[in-house]
Protein backbone atom coordinates (compact mmCIF):
# COMPACT_ATOMS: atom_id res chain seq x y z
CA UNK A 1 0.00 0.00 0.00
CA UNK A 2 2.58 2.35 0.76
CA UNK A 3 4.51 1.17 -2.63
CA UNK A 4 1.71 2.10 -4.51
CA UNK A 5 1.22 5.85 -2.91
CA UNK A 6 4.92 6.67 -3.57
CA UNK A 7 3.65 5.58 -6.82
CA UNK A 8 0.89 8.01 -6.92
CA UNK A 9 3.23 10.85 -5.79
CA UNK A 10 6.14 10.07 -7.99
CA UNK A 11 3.41 10.04 -11.32
CA UNK A 12 2.02 13.86 -9.96
CA UNK A 13 5.22 15.25 -9.12
CA UNK A 14 6.36 13.98 -12.39
CA UNK A 15 2.97 15.92 -14.21
CA UNK A 16 3.74 18.67 -12.37
CA UNK A 17 6.95 19.18 -13.57
CA UNK A 18 6.04 18.26 -17.07
CA UNK A 19 3.47 20.68 -16.70
CA UNK A 20 5.96 23.73 -15.40
CA UNK A 21 8.01 22.61 -18.49
CA UNK A 22 5.62 23.04 -20.96
CA UNK A 23 4.50 26.52 -19.59
CA UNK A 24 7.86 28.13 -20.53
CA UNK A 25 7.21 27.92 -24.16
CA UNK A 26 4.80 30.62 -23.55
CA UNK A 27 6.46 32.96 -21.99
CA UNK A 28 6.88 35.31 -24.85
CA UNK A 29 3.49 36.36 -24.91
CA UNK A 30 3.90 36.71 -21.09
CA UNK A 31 4.95 40.05 -22.31
CA UNK A 32 1.20 40.95 -23.54
CA UNK A 33 -0.55 39.81 -20.36
CA UNK A 34 1.91 41.15 -17.94
CA UNK A 35 2.08 44.86 -19.51
CA UNK A 36 5.50 47.10 -18.75
CA UNK A 37 6.82 43.83 -16.71
CA UNK A 38 8.29 42.02 -19.63
CA UNK A 39 11.11 38.99 -19.28
CA UNK A 40 15.00 39.91 -20.36
CA UNK A 41 15.89 39.06 -23.42
CA UNK A 42 19.28 38.67 -24.47
CA UNK A 43 20.81 41.43 -27.28
CA UNK A 44 21.92 39.09 -30.08
CA UNK A 45 24.78 40.16 -32.21
CA UNK A 46 25.88 37.93 -35.32
CA UNK A 47 28.17 38.33 -38.05
CA UNK A 48 30.15 40.91 -39.56
CA UNK A 49 28.61 44.18 -40.49
CA UNK A 50 29.39 45.89 -44.42
CA UNK A 51 28.23 49.01 -44.51
CA UNK A 52 27.75 51.09 -47.89
CA UNK A 53 31.40 52.24 -47.62
CA UNK A 54 33.15 49.36 -47.27
CA UNK A 55 31.16 47.98 -50.87
CA UNK A 56 31.92 51.18 -52.91
CA UNK A 57 35.70 50.27 -51.54
CA UNK A 58 35.21 46.30 -53.39
CA UNK A 59 35.93 46.21 -57.19
CA UNK A 60 35.97 43.14 -59.79
CA UNK A 61 39.42 42.12 -60.40
CA UNK A 62 40.58 42.42 -56.98
CA UNK A 63 42.17 39.11 -55.14
CA UNK A 64 40.84 37.24 -51.95
CA UNK A 65 43.36 38.98 -49.76
CA UNK A 66 41.99 42.46 -50.73
CA UNK A 67 38.47 41.79 -50.74
CA UNK A 68 39.79 40.49 -47.29
CA UNK A 69 41.25 43.10 -46.10
CA UNK A 70 38.00 45.69 -46.74
CA UNK A 71 35.42 43.84 -45.56
CA UNK A 72 36.63 41.28 -43.30
CA UNK A 73 36.60 37.24 -42.77
CA UNK A 74 33.25 35.96 -44.13
CA UNK A 75 31.09 34.81 -41.85
CA UNK A 76 30.27 31.58 -44.52
CA UNK A 77 33.27 30.05 -46.72
CA UNK A 78 31.59 27.31 -48.19
CA UNK A 79 33.67 24.09 -49.16
CA UNK A 80 31.73 23.36 -51.35
CA UNK A 81 31.18 26.48 -52.60
CA UNK A 82 34.90 27.57 -52.89
CA UNK A 83 33.62 30.90 -55.48
CA UNK A 84 31.52 32.08 -52.80
CA UNK A 85 32.03 34.53 -49.47
CA UNK A 86 29.11 35.19 -47.79
CA UNK A 87 28.78 38.08 -45.20
CA UNK A 88 25.52 37.89 -43.07
CA UNK A 89 24.68 40.62 -40.28
CA UNK A 90 22.03 39.97 -37.78
CA UNK A 91 20.75 41.81 -34.64
CA UNK A 92 17.91 41.79 -32.18
CA UNK A 93 18.17 44.36 -29.41
CA UNK A 94 15.20 45.61 -27.20
CA UNK A 95 14.13 48.74 -28.20
CA UNK A 96 15.26 48.53 -32.18
CA UNK A 97 13.40 46.60 -34.82
CA UNK A 98 15.51 43.06 -35.83
CA UNK A 99 17.86 43.88 -38.89
CA UNK A 100 19.37 41.44 -41.57
CA UNK A 101 22.08 42.59 -43.78
CA UNK A 102 23.60 39.91 -46.30
CA UNK A 103 26.27 40.15 -48.72
CA UNK A 104 27.29 37.62 -51.42
CA UNK A 105 30.85 37.87 -52.64
CA UNK A 106 31.68 35.79 -56.03
CA UNK A 107 35.17 34.90 -57.43
CA UNK A 108 36.18 33.15 -60.40
CA UNK A 109 39.88 31.65 -60.91
CA UNK A 110 40.85 33.72 -57.21
CA UNK A 111 39.28 37.15 -58.78
CA UNK A 112 36.44 39.02 -57.67
CA UNK A 113 33.81 38.89 -60.00
CA UNK A 114 30.43 40.29 -58.67
CA UNK A 115 29.52 41.53 -55.04
CA UNK A 116 25.56 41.14 -54.48
CA UNK A 117 23.33 42.34 -51.10
CA UNK A 118 19.87 41.56 -49.97
CA UNK A 119 19.34 45.69 -50.18
CA UNK A 120 20.54 48.95 -50.18
CA UNK A 121 23.66 48.34 -47.38
CA UNK A 122 23.60 51.26 -44.52
CA UNK A 123 25.72 54.05 -44.05
CA UNK A 124 28.16 53.75 -41.20
CA UNK A 125 26.38 56.79 -39.43
CA UNK A 126 22.97 55.29 -40.49
CA UNK A 127 23.92 51.85 -38.48
CA UNK A 128 25.16 52.99 -35.46
CA UNK A 129 22.44 55.66 -35.26
CA UNK A 130 20.34 52.62 -35.80
CA UNK A 131 21.27 50.06 -33.06
CA UNK A 132 21.66 52.86 -30.72
CA UNK A 133 19.26 52.79 -27.74
CA UNK A 134 20.70 55.33 -25.02
CA UNK A 135 18.47 58.23 -24.43
CA UNK A 136 21.67 60.94 -25.64
CA UNK A 137 20.35 63.83 -26.93
CA UNK A 138 21.28 64.43 -30.14
CA UNK A 139 22.14 67.97 -30.09
CA UNK A 140 25.90 68.90 -30.40
CA UNK A 141 27.16 71.28 -27.51
CA UNK A 142 28.95 74.55 -28.69
CA UNK A 143 32.60 74.35 -28.07
CA UNK A 144 33.12 77.88 -29.32
CA UNK A 145 33.01 80.97 -26.56
CA UNK A 146 31.11 84.13 -27.57
CA UNK A 147 32.61 87.64 -27.12
CA UNK A 148 30.74 88.24 -23.31
CA UNK A 149 32.14 85.17 -22.50
CA UNK A 150 35.87 85.63 -23.57
CA UNK A 151 35.54 88.94 -21.56
CA UNK A 152 34.46 86.83 -18.32
CA UNK A 153 37.44 85.09 -18.52
CA UNK A 154 40.39 86.01 -15.81
CA UNK A 155 43.39 87.37 -17.21
CA UNK A 156 46.13 84.95 -17.64
CA UNK A 157 48.63 84.44 -15.01
CA UNK A 158 52.16 84.73 -16.63
CA UNK A 159 54.57 82.19 -15.16
CA UNK A 160 58.36 83.42 -14.30
CA UNK A 161 61.23 82.26 -16.90
CA UNK A 162 62.76 79.20 -15.72
CA UNK A 163 66.30 79.16 -14.97
CA UNK A 164 68.47 79.07 -17.48
CA UNK A 165 69.15 74.46 -18.49
CA UNK A 166 73.00 73.75 -19.00
CA UNK A 167 73.93 72.62 -22.36
CA UNK A 168 74.46 68.82 -22.19
CA UNK A 169 76.15 68.81 -24.93
CA UNK A 170 78.95 71.20 -24.38
CA UNK A 171 79.85 68.66 -21.16
CA UNK A 172 83.19 66.74 -21.56
CA UNK A 173 82.70 62.95 -20.42
CA UNK A 174 85.47 60.48 -19.88
CA UNK A 175 85.61 58.47 -22.69
CA UNK A 176 84.49 54.87 -21.91
CA UNK A 177 86.94 52.66 -22.89
CA UNK A 178 90.68 53.26 -22.69
CA UNK A 179 92.95 54.50 -25.81
CA UNK A 180 94.75 51.85 -27.35
CA UNK A 181 98.42 51.49 -27.26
Amino acid sequence: MRATRLRCLARRAALAGSALLAGCQFLPSADRTLGPITPYRIEVVQGNVVTKEQAALVRPGMNRAQVRDVLGSPLLADPFHADRWDYVFTIRRQGTPSQLHSVVVLFENDVLKSIDTNGELPAEREFVASIDTSKRPNKIPNLALTDEEKKALPAPVRQPAAEAVPDVAARAYPPLEPAAP
